[in-house]
């Protein structure tokens, strides 16, 4: 009695999944389950402005942030490469190797929390810390401001971009003119016209991959405008002889 309960439960959610999968979900349906991406990945707290962000592009670029004036934002987030460097871990200060690959930048200001553990809030924070990590950057607040001081454009552009400040040359407007303009780099897709009205950007195909997406449940996790970057979870890595080893995420 009970093996038969059990099939025709099977039977039931088979058959309600199937239904679900063979429904297309439209744009408007789309829309509501993921939202709609923004052109800036605004924050309240550090408005973005096309001066902030022709300010934070110079810096991102500026190897002169680090003590060795050898590396900058790009060298582990290359816009080239997708928003990272292709390294199992990065080389720093001294040809120091981190302790994790870089992650993306690119969307990276859709993300709920910054760094592989989260362990920043948001990029204004995030950007502070490779700048001084000792197997990142190297540097320190001090160089990082005397060095930006020193540069006559750099003074001019961090006036512009922080007018109503009487010394706007500080660490904390360094971060914050990095992260406006990183908040700038979303990466708009054939999936993002779809959503915002477009019903030829998809194929078929796709179109019922995104159902099949919708009905197995894959939007628990995998949801919001980046279609992810809302929650942390444990992970477990088996290695070739079988065993696990888990790491939490959250």
């Amino acid at each position: 009695m009970k093996r038969l309960l059990l099939c025709a439960l099977a039977l039931i959610h088979g058959g309600l999944i199937g239904s679900a999968i063979g429904q297309i979900i439209d744009p408007d349906q789309a829309k509501q389950i993921f939202g709609v991406l923004p052109k800036v990945a605004e924050n309240p707290q550090n408005p973005v402005t096309p001066e902030k962000v022709a300010l934070g592009k110079s810096l991102y670029f500026e190897r002169r942030l680090s003590k060795s004036s050898s590396i900058s934002c790009s060298s582990c987030h290359d816009l080239n490469m997708a928003g990272v460097d292709g390294l199992p871990t990065s080389l720093g200060y001294r040809w120091q190797l981190g302790p994790r690959n870089a992650p993306t930048v690119l969307n990276a200001a859709l993300e709920f929390a910054q760094f592989w553990d989260g362990r920043a809030k948001d990029l204004e924070e995030q950007a502070k810390g490779p700048i001084l990590n000792p197997k990142e950057m190297a540097s320190t607040k001090e160089l990082v401001l005397q060095r930006l001081k020193s540069i006559p454009e750099y003074t001019a552009a961090f006036h512009l971009a922080f007018p109503e400040e009487k010394e706007p040359i500080t660490y904390d407007n360094v971060a914050k003119a990095i992260a406006a303009f990183e908040r700038t780099l979303l990466t708009p897709s054939r999936f993002d016209q779809y959503i915002a009205g477009n019903p030829s950007a998809l194929s078929e195909q796709e179109k019922q991959g995104l159902s099949t997406f919708v009905a197995v449940g894959c939007t628990a996790c995998h949801n919001g405008v980046g279609v992810g970057g809302a929650s942390r979870n444990s992970a477990c890595f088996t290695s070739p002889i079988g065993s696990r080893t888990w790491v939490d995420m959250r």
